[in-house]
């Protein structure tokens, strides 16, 4: 059937179009020089017009396009217009029938996924999602007319909904998920542990999002976290025990995780792992050598002595190191160097062994090669770190040359071996679920190895459980970013705070955790006490008083209560402690640095320190070029890393916290303190 414009009606109109043909399942609208087939499946509308005295067809398409006829017989055009409405329709009317089965297969994939009792993943959700709109391309009609079909209205309705805000019906899910986990498991939250958890440590537990980054906060129980959640996997079946890894960052850590899992899973068969150790099993079983670990990793004099000896070799040898190393001394590092052969000189050599151990140790975790290192450094530091690159070459390859006389690989070289295993595929990594504790002390090489594991098989999740708030080990290459920018490095995900400590009281909190969030960089979150404390359970005290304090301490502290000393460095360990044992025989003291202090925890804690000048707290930035282009990035807020520090120091206490401070030169942090209304007092 076809219907034509008039001669008269073709030549007023001036239109491209003057012709319009019906076809099995569309239309073709034609002129002299154009032609537009048009499939029923693209048609949204058709509309009949009068004009004047021509009749007018429009054809209307997604997105409102229009192609119109004009210039033909009316009554051609009512005709040509109701035989193509009806032959139209009742292929719509055909197609709905299977476009409606398409959306309630959809419908039922949604209402399985709901139904199928597991935590909807962002990426489970967004291939559902992928799906569903694929499967909508595939509809035999243009979904703006969904709606005006009995059998697709209500259908359609639904999927948009779900489509419109996968989100919230993401998080719904969850919520309730997570509420039937929590009552249908209840005795195992109550009895994994040795108290219950409490709501927010269950629900970290159960979320199941493939990257899970844990904010624990002091004393919020994130190994009681750790421990219910490999717990979790095995009484779900979620995995087998071989099936998790569990990472800490030192032996010690790693045994008292292995201890508790024993304890309270009652199961040796999941055991954690040092990073170190993770790369020894991924190169044991994966290549015919069995690695040995250099003995120079654990004999720092040895190390000293090696560089030390090449260093001076060097100079004696090369005029142009001589004098390039003597540049980099006096003018970067501000040393009075000798005159001649200073590279002889015994207090040097002292000096130099520790800097030239730490650089060649940067160096060997960067594991690029020279030219990728410089490529890598911040540009305004570019051109003089090159210059100290080459210096330092001849030692690093030193390094690299004892080594192999030894047959063995250091700490850096075994973890940069496990990567390249893993990325040729010469490891396939058994883990479903990764589980890593401390992760705020992460750095890139071992980010790096976690990343390889995990490209190995899309599905396998990462549980880590860290607290941005306790991140003070940037000097040994922890980069902060990899835990507040997570889901940037890991994937999206969710993240979760504990929110209760367990150690000290609302008044330690308080101060503390003000303290803390001053600087932007770190992450939000709550953390409560459960028990108060009065005004003065944080107290500035000028330092001359520290005998003061413990003659008070005698007076009511108890033997079984600790009273932890520390110190921003080791040598200001006071001198009243070697008196301790018979001044104050019933008082338990311990002295630490505030890094070794990490993870302790003591009835009273006294801070020491607190001043400008020498031995400053905050300290000076103190790093050359090696460590500003081969150390992460510090965050630009003025002494970052030492508040944390100060704040690691004042949360191992649980119910006092004396900070001592110069009276002649006090701290900048003691202003900031009293800002927050932390009392000064004269005397204890």
């Amino acid at each position: 059937m076809e219907l034509k414009a008039t001669a008269l009606g073709k030549r007023m109109a001036q239109h491209p179009y003057d012709r319009v043909e019906l076809l099995n399942a569309g239309v073709k609208v034609s002129g002299d020089r154009h032609e537009y087939l048009i499939p029923f499946n693209q048609l949204t509308a058709i509309r009949c017009k009068r004009g004047l005295v021509w009749g007018e067809l429009e054809f209307v398409l997604p997105d409102d396009k229009v192609v119109r006829l004009h210039g033909t017989e009316w009554a051609d055009t009512q005709r040509f217009h109701h035989h193509l409405q009806s032959r139209w329709q009742l292929w719509s009317e055909e197609m709905s029938a299977i476009a409606a089965e398409v959306l309630q297969q959809q419908l039922s994939v949604i209402a399985d996924h709901r139904a199928a009792g597991k935590w909807l993943t962002r990426s489970a959700v967004a291939q559902l999602r992928q799906k569903i709109l694929q499967a909508l391309e595939a509809l035999p009609v243009p979904v703006s007319r969904l709606d005006s079909f009995d059998n697709c209205r209500e259908l359609w309705v639904q999927c948009q909904a779900w489509l419109k805000d996968i989100a919230a019906s993401r998080l719904k899910h969850n919520q309730a998920y997570t509420e039937a986990m929590l009552a249908q498991y209840s005795a195992f939250f109550d009895h994994v542990e040795s108290s219950p958890l409490n709501s927010a440590q269950a629900r970290a537990v159960v979320n199941g999002e493939r990257s899970l980054l844990v904010l624990a906060g002091a004393g919020s129980g994130k190994t009681s976290v750790l421990v219910a959640r490999a717990g979790w996997l095995l009484t779900r079946g979620e995995a087998a025990p071989d099936q998790i890894l569990l990472l800490a960052f030192g032996r010690k850590a790693a045994q008292e995780m292995d201890d508790r899992i024993q304890q309270r899973l009652n199961t040796d068969a999941i055991s954690a792992k040092t990073f170190h150790a993770l790369a020894l099993q991924i190169i044991q079983q994966s290549s015919k050598k069995v690695p040995v670990i250099s003995k120079l990793e654990n004999d720092s004099a040895a190390r000293y002595k090696l560089l030390t000896t090449y260093w001076q070799q060097q100079c004696q040898e090369k005029k142009a190191q001589a004098k390039g190393w003597r540049q980099w001394l006096e003018e970067e590092m501000g040393w009075d160097v000798p005159e001649e052969d200073y590279w002889h000189d015994a207090k040097m050599v002292r000096r130099m062994g520790s800097r030239l151990d730490r650089w060649v140790s940067l160096m060997r975790m960067h594991g690029g090669s020279q030219a990728e290192m410089i490529e890598s450094a911040p540009e305004e530091i570019r051109e003089l770190f090159g210059k100290r690159v080459k210096l330092m070459a001849p030692l690093l390859k030193a390094w690299k040359t004892a080594l192999k006389d030894e047959g063995a690989v250091d700490f850096s070289g075994l973890i940069h071996q496990a990567i390249n295993l893993l990325e040729k595929g010469r490891f396939v990594s058994p883990w479903k679920h990764i589980l890593v504790d401390e992760f705020q002390d992460i750095s890139p090489q071992r980010a790096a190895l976690l990343a390889a594991l995990r490209k190995q098989n899309s599905q396998t999740t990462l549980f880590a459980v860290g607290d941005d708030w306790q991140a003070i080990y940037r000097f040994s290459g922890a980069q902060l970013s990899l835990t507040t920018a997570f889901e940037h490095y890991f994937g999206e995900g969710d993240s979760c705070a504990l929110d209760t400590t367990y150690r000290f009281n609302s008044r330690i909190g308080e101060i503390a955790n003000r303290f803390i969030q001053q600087n932007p960089h770190q992450l939000s979150k709550p953390l409560n006490s459960l028990s108060a404390g009065d005004k003065k359970a944080v107290t500035l005290l000028p330092d001359e008083q520290l005998d003061a304090l413990l003659d008070k301490l005698s007076g009511y502290a108890k033997p079984e209560q600790r009273i932890l000393i520390m110190a921003r460095y080791h040598h200001l360990k006071p001198a009243a402690l070697e008196k301790a044992a018979t001044r104050w025989p019933k008082l338990t003291i311990d002295f630490m640095t505030i890094h070794a202090s990490k993870g302790q925890q003591a009835d009273y804690a006294i801070i020491l320190g607190l001043q400008s000048g020498q031995d400053a707290f905050p300290a000076p930035a103190r790093e050359s070029i090696m460590e500003q282009a081969l150390l992460p990035q510090p965050e630009d807020f003025p002494d970052a890393e030492e508040r944390r520090l100060l704040y690691v120091a004042m949360t191992r206490a649980r119910q006092k916290v004396w900070l001592l401070y110069n009276k002649a030169q006090p701290s900048v942090f003691v202003d900031v303190l009293k800002s927050l209304d932390v009392p000064a007092v004269r005397k204890p």
